[in-house]
């Protein structure tokens, strides 16, 4: 709540700089004037700033809270202390999601300040990286989730630093099917094993929960960007958009991307191997009442799975394809600004970069998490169990 209280003044001091300067705050009026007000200036002393530049720079404060950007995350990992279901809600559709929107919606204000713009394409994809990276040595299951959500974000944001709005708000719904899968599958872990959130006390489960086993699967490839699953349509096209750019800070922002992609394959196949693939290290009592979910619990998993699977590939041209209707006047970009079919051209070596760093990730995941598991253990008990 504090943390979201310190975004919030960023926002009300960007709405009061946005009623000073036009007089309203009504929608239309407001990105009617943005170009004419391009040019005013607030001093400060010797110093004078654009007003919009600093009107947008704190939305994108109000923002950075919302959406959990690195300096304002630290929120979300301690928002998993809820319920599973209320996390899957705030991750997929409800508040981490209102800071993305807010740029995408207000992308008229945004395109009349580049300076602020390269300051969203930084934090943004630093706090993919950043996120991803810190997702590597979780243990809790429920914030390894939490902190791919905080890196999906970034590459939602920096996406909208680099003026594509309409892929940002694209992987934005992507994420929101594959993200809530994976909440709601490890809820079904989570309860049928008593509560247990430590993947240190999980392994060899599949057997037992071989529904929830395969949705995780999914939910994980998709997360990844695995070829032809709905990940896979919208983050790999904001790296192509970001090498598509050719200045100093979409290279930035493709590095440290890849570099993300690297760590979310590595964590979520760690996730996998420690949960179900390993030899098992949890209570006896708890394996004992282990049981998959019910069907009520099953069901949204299904239509979650179907979508995690289909969705980009159903939905890539009504967002992102060329001549799209749907944002209509929604969305504003500048001429020079527009990437999209440059990023088409591109070489077919930096088109499959994520994908290898995505497979190398894997490997060292099965490598270290599971292979390295399987040497460690091959002079103790073929079964870990603790008695309580």
């Amino acid at each position: 709540m504090i943390v979201n209280r310190v975004g919030d003044v960023g926002l009300a001091l960007g709405i009061a700089l946005i009623f000073l300067t036009f007089k309203s705050i009504d929608y239309s009026v407001v990105f009617a004037l943005a170009t004419n007000a391009s040019n005013l200036t607030y001093s400060f002393g010797v110093f004078e700033i654009g007003r919009l530049t600093l009107i947008t720079f704190f939305l994108f404060f109000g923002a950075v809270g919302k959406s959990a950007q690195i300096g304002l995350h630290i929120w979300l990992p301690d928002a998993m202390e809820g319920p599973t279901p209320v996390s899957a809600l705030i991750h997929a559709a409800t508040l981490v999601t209102a800071g993305v929107f807010l740029i995408i919606r207000c992308s008229a204000l945004f395109e009349q300040s580049p300076a602020t713009l390269v300051i969203v394409a930084s934090m943004g994809a630093l706090t993919s990286f950043f996120a991803a990276s810190v997702g590597l040595v979780q243990n809790d299951l429920k914030r390894v989730i939490a902190y791919s959500t905080c890196s999906q974000l970034g590459y939602m944001v920096f996406s909208c630093g680099l003026s594509n709005y309409s892929v940002a708000i694209f992987h934005l719904a992507n994420h929101a099917v594959f993200k809530a899968l994976l909440f709601l599958s490890a809820g079904c872990i989570i309860h049928g094993l008593c509560d247990e959130q430590d993947l240190r006390r999980f392994g060899g489960v599949i057997e037992l929960f071989p529904i929830s086993y395969i949705m995780i699967l999914i939910g994980s490839l998709a997360l990844t960007g695995f070829p032809f699953l709905t990940g896979f349509y919208s983050k790999d096209v904001i790296l192509e958009i970001a090498v598509a750019k050719h200045s100093n800070i979409s290279n930035f922002a493709h590095t440290l991307g890849c570099l993300a992609a690297f760590c979310t394959s590595f964590y979520s196949f760690r996730l996998l191997y420690l949960t179900f693939i390993n030899k098992t290290n949890s209570y006896r009592s708890y394996i004992l009442k282990a049981h998959e979910a019910p069907i009520r619990m099953v069901l949204p998993l299904a239509f979650l799975g179907v979508g995690s699977i289909m969705a980009g590939y159903l939905a890539r041209d009504l967002f992102i394809g060329l001549g799209t209707p749907i944002f209509s006047n929604a969305i504003s970009i500048n001429i020079e600004n527009l990437t999209l079919v440059d990023s088409e051209f591109i070489s077919p070596v930096l088109k499959n970069l994520p994908l290898v760093f995505t497979i190398i990730g894997a490997f060292l995941s099965w490598a270290i998490s599971f292979r390295g598991s399987l040497i460690s253990n091959s002079n103790l008990f073929d079964l870990k169990i603790k008695f309580v």
